[in-house]
């Protein structure tokens, strides 16, 4: 290649560039200084609070205990 044609190159390649700046500019547009409200998180406390005794309380369900509908599959097997 000549020079001329890489200084061809080299000047198309700056326009097309300028060119992709300025539309992409107009089209998303810039940084603005607009003021935005946050929401702030509360701090996390380490005080903690007593459970609600009407789903807490000494008679309630316990789910982490199984339970058995029908006969047990152990005694069914054949003991009886």
């Amino acid at each position: 290649m000549k020079k001329t044609d890489i200084a061809l190159i080299v000047l198309i390649a700056s326009i097309t560039m300028l060119i992709t700046y300025a539309v992409g500019n107009m089209v998303i547009g810039g940084a603005q200084d607009k003021p935005v409200s946050v929401k702030t998180a509360e701090p996390i406390s380490t005080k903690v609070q007593t459970p609600d005794t009407r789903v807490f309380n000494a008679s309630a369900i316990n789910p982490t205990v199984p339970v058995t509908i029908g006969k047990d599959s152990a005694t069914a097997t054949g003991n009886n």
